[in-house]
């Protein structure tokens, strides 16, 4: 009988009017962000797509030529010299994620005015980029620039042109983004370090272990979670440099030295109307970025570690 009755269809539990009227409620919230997911991400996105094969000036009507958009940008010099550029923008990323490592390990330490400089630090990360973009643009200056009067004070000969010579627009920019990134790193390895179980090093100085072992031992390997995600993030914010060259060099530098893949696809889509032609740029970088992505998480094993 036990067995029988447990065979029994179980009757549905009804639902009280006021929490179907909450459950209505909660699905209208939840309806609202998907809207607009479809209307301002997921359509343009598709519509891109279609647009990268179009003749597409924005205001025209969208005429196929299939593929012709990706096979121009093949034999695209400006293409292809701006996306170079953007490759050598990324030597930045290390050099800030190696000194932003540095200065959190000061600034780990209990010592006198260290809130005053992690807030100081920290700063530009929160500044308008457009603002410090003209900062900078002014310190550069060739004729009246902090930095070249303090290069000609030094040593009694006039600085560099900065952002007008080809090979020092690239090292100006690098020198601009790994200060403007600075901040960000520093707090992200902070908290990555002050995360540490101290035992681990205590454990390590019992053991006879110096400075070097500890930081090679212990710290690089339980930081390196945080230094995955500085990294991840780094190379999908550096692949979409924009705004700090359209302030401080506006016409791409000389020969298109300082002009980055967005930068071009900016010229191409607004300045040339090539709306088409400029999706196409875009849905390359994505795939770009994506690959980049996609190798990164593939390798991560091999060097990122947790204290499980």
């Amino acid at each position: 009988m036990p067995a029988a009755a447990s065979q029994l269809p179980r009757k549905k539990r009804k639902i009280g009017k006021m929490a179907m009227k909450e459950e209505r409620t909660a699905y209208l919230f939840v309806l609202c962000p998907c809207i607009g997911f479809l209307i301002f991400t997921l359509g343009p996105i598709v519509f891109s797509v279609v647009a990268s094969c179009t003749d597409w000036t924005g205001i025209n009507d969208l005429t196929f030529n299939h593929f012709q958009n990706y096979i121009d940008l093949v034999s695209d010099e400006e293409f292809w010299k701006s996306l170079a550029n953007t490759a050598i923008y990324l030597i930045g990323i290390p050099i800030g994620m190696f000194l932003g490592l540095i200065l959190a390990m000061g600034m780990n330490r209990r010592i006198p005015g260290v809130r005053a400089m992690r807030t100081m630090y920290y700063i530009p990360v929160i500044s308008s980029v457009v603002a410090i973009s003209i900062l900078w643009a002014w310190i550069y200056n060739y004729d009246y620039g902090p930095l070249n009067l303090i290069i000609k004070a030094l040593t009694g000969q006039h600085g560099p042109a900065w952002l007008t010579d080809e090979a020092m627009v690239k090292v100006a920019m690098i020198l601009f983004m790994v200060w403007n990134g600075l901040g960000g790193t520093i707090i992200l390895d902070l908290a990555g370090l002050q995360n540490i179980p101290r035992v681990y090093y205590e454990a390590a100085e019992i053991d006879g272990a110096n400075g070097w072992q500890k930081f090679r031992y212990i710290t690089l390997p339980l930081i390196s979670p945080v230094s995955f995600y500085i990294l991840i993030t780094s190379l999908i914010g550096g692949m979409q440099v924009f705004v700090q060259v359209q302030v401080m060099v506006p016409d791409g530098g000389t020969n298109y030295s300082a002009a980055t893949v967005v930068f071009y696809l900016f010229q191409e889509s607004f300045k040339s109307g090539a709306m088409g032609y400029g999706c196409a740029i875009a849905w390359i970088l994505a795939i770009i970025i994506f690959i980049l992505t996609f190798v990164n998480f593939k390798f991560q094993d091999k060097w990122v570690n947790t204290m499980d």
